[in-house]
């Protein structure tokens, strides 16, 4: 094995550790909201953007889309910001949609209020990733019912938990979750996977 394969296979071990510690002891638990259990697609989900407007996920019919969990002052922000910003303009002509949720469940690191301080904070980190959402909660008792969806559809190791901000989904054209990525999954890894699906 690598030293760079060992190097990333600790960072994950201690993300996914400290992730699941945080969850099972600091989270209360999670039932799944009726929009959830009856959502067919994320089609059935409406969310807000960054400034409070209603956006229903049906505008994203037809296109792939990957959905992640965003954090500004994470020891992973400026890689994925930068390998975010790489798949949009890689792909985004050619049917790729990245949508965004600020989460600040891990850490306390997303300390930016949602609007312009939040469009500020990525513009001014060249962050040019994709549409923006409202900050949500992604685990417990508060968990937004697109994320209880998506968790119900692809779980992760040792539990459908949220283990730490970077978690990706990927959906494919139908709306469907097809798979999930750990935060330490460099985002331009996920590339081969989104070709398939376009």
């Amino acid at each position: 094995m690598s030293s760079k394969t060992m190097l990333h296979f600790l960072i994950g071990a201690i993300v996914t550790g400290v992730g699941s510690y945080y969850y099972y002891y600091h989270m209360k638990p999670e039932i799944m909201s009726e929009e959830a259990k009856n959502a067919n697609s994320i089609y059935d989900f409406t969310v807000k953007d960054t400034h409070g407007e209603d956006v229903s996920l049906e505008k994203y019919k037809g296109n792939v889309v990957l959905v992640v969990n965003i954090a500004s002052q994470c020891g992973l922000t400026k890689n994925n910001y930068k390998k975010l910003t790489d798949l949009r303009e890689k792909y985004g002509d050619k049917g790729l949609k990245i949508l965004n949720f600020p989460c600040n469940q891990f850490g306390s690191q997303m300390p930016e209020s949602d609007g312009e301080a939040m469009v500020c904070h990525l513009r001014d980190a060249k962050a040019d990733i994709g549409d923006v959402f409202k900050k949500v909660d992604v685990n417990g008792s508060n968990a937004a019912p697109l994320y209880q969806y998506l968790k119900a559809k692809q779980t992760g190791t040792l539990g459908s938990a949220i283990k730490w901000n970077f978690t990706k989904f990927l959906v494919n054209k139908e709306g469907i979750p097809v798979n999930r990525y750990a935060p330490t999954t460099d985002p331009m890894d996920i590339a081969k996977d989104i070709e398939k699906l376009l």
